[in-house]
């Protein structure tokens, strides 16, 4: 059984509050028994003004708070998976991060967003990732965290089966889907993929997520969700207030699944001419 931490963030322009935030958030999961804390997409800055953010927006390696993050992982002695942060990258444009810091105080594993939101919304909101971020190329999991095998998504990559497929034949007991989902496209789409990809990959999903109306004028749906690998909802955080919960994860419950229904076992590839 693996004690898990959620934490449904409304994250601001100001990254100093935000890790403030967090920190605080790390040592609660702490004294509550999680050896994992998972925060949402965009955790430390949430700030559609391009040109304000700008200025929070370094390499990994010159950011002061990735070292702080790293520290309060130590600290605290529990795995802190920062749901994503803006990094610059070469180019001229920035990465939407995940990293996931072990209680070691090394470095962090990190994933970069493959799927770019573009799109405009029947409510007249328009997002264009793409003109600000570099989209990432690499698949990654990570072994041997609190929750088994570990698959790493970010929000939009929701929407992209092939994604998760990918996760699922590499056999994750868990995928970590942070995100900061817009309220229209959250109350139409949000539980139902979710439990779709839980059931896809016969993996547990952990989808920390942003809550509320936001600084920059965003709002977002939150509902942090962890589901199980049958596709049943543990927890739901609501779509009102920011918080922190507890969940406790049977990681037996990823066998019984896969033997019940062998989905993965039973996949074949898909010809095409």
């Amino acid at each position: 059984m693996a004690k898990i931490a959620v934490l449904q963030m409304c994250s601001g322009i100001d990254p100093g509050r935000n890790f403030d935030t967090i920190r605080d958030a790390a040592y609660s999961a702490r004294d509550g028994g999680a050896e994992i804390l998972f925060t949402p997409e965009m955790s430390l800055l949430l700030d559609s003004d391009r040109v304000r953010a700008a200025e929070h927006i370094v390499p990994e390696d010159q950011s002061r708070y990735v070292a702080m993050l790293g520290n309060v992982a130590e600290e605290c002695g529990l795995e802190l998976a920062l749901g994503s942060m803006a990094v610059a990258v070469p180019g001229g444009k920035n990465a939407n991060r995940s990293m996931v810091f072990p209680p070691s105080g090394e470095g962090p594993e990190t994933y970069d967003k493959i799927h770019m939101f573009d799109v405009e919304l029947a409510t007249g909101e328009t997002w264009r990732e793409s003109a600000a971020y570099r989209p990432g190329d690499e698949v990654v999991t990570l072994a041997d965290t609190p929750v088994g095998r570990l698959g790493l998504a970010i929000c939009y990559d929701l929407r992209f089966p092939a994604l998760f497929g990918e996760l699922g034949n590499r056999r994750c007991d868990a995928i970590a889907v942070p995100a900061a989902f817009t309220r229209p496209t959250g109350a139409a789409h949000w539980h139902v993929m979710l439990r779709a990809r839980a059931i896809e990959a016969s993996a547990f999903v952990i989808a920390a997520a942003q809550v509320g109306k936001h600084e920059d004028g965003r709002e977002t749906y939150g509902h942090s969700l962890v589901v199980d690998p049958w596709g049943e909802v543990l927890l739901d955080m609501g779509g009102d207030e920011p918080g922190l919960a507890f969940c406790d994860i049977d990681m037996r419950r990823v066998a019984e699944v896969r033997a019940q229904v062998p989905a993965l076992a039973n996949r074949r590839p898909i010809a095409t001419s």
